[in-house]
């Protein structure tokens, strides 16, 4: 069995679960945040529904430099609605599952470098950048996630098994 096949039931059953907590954002709060430093439920939401993008990026380049020096940034997304947050993670989710399909694991083994403004915050193989970067850190997000929609009194669905709203 290759790495990749290895690794798409973990990430599809991974990504169903993240859909499933997704469904649940209410629009309607989008811009409350619990706290000034955090994230609003909407940009939580937007970066959780946006991290499968990265897995085209970990096993089709070598590197992402997030602030190159002389770059531009790239203009902030904003919650519009639900729907079109789920259209745009669905539609991510489809390019990384392809991606994972089509590397071997000889290129799943080549190193990837992570930079902010040309500093090298880390470099890994791209399977273990998949595994901790992307995937390990989208759950992160959808823990966080969690807590949000638990403050705005919205039932959670199961995920790793049962929940308090879903027996």
């Amino acid at each position: 069995m290759s790495i990749a096949q290895s690794i798409l039931p973990e990430f599809n059953h991974e990504m169903a679960n993240t859909r499933k907590l997704l469904e649940r954002v209410p629009e309607e709060q989008a811009a409350w945040r619990p706290h000034p430093k955090s994230y609003s439920l909407g940009d939580l939401a937007l970066h959780i529904a946006n991290l499968p993008t990265w897995v085209p990026i970990t096993l089709q380049q070598n590197e992402l430099d997030f602030d190159p020096p002389g770059g531009k940034k790239d203009p902030k997304r904003v919650f519009d609605t639900r729907r079109t947050m789920l259209k745009m993670f669905d539609d991510n989710v489809v390019q990384a599952v392809g991606a994972i399909a089509d590397t071997s694991d000889e290129d799943m083994k080549k190193p990837w470098t992570l930079k902010n403004r040309g500093t090298v915050v880390f470099s890994l193989p791209r399977v273990a950048v998949l595994r901790s970067f992307v995937v390990n850190h989208l759950i992160h997000h959808r823990g966080q996630l969690t807590v949000y929609l638990r403050l705005k009194n919205v039932p959670l669905p199961a995920i790793y098994g049962s929940s308090a709203d879903e027996k």
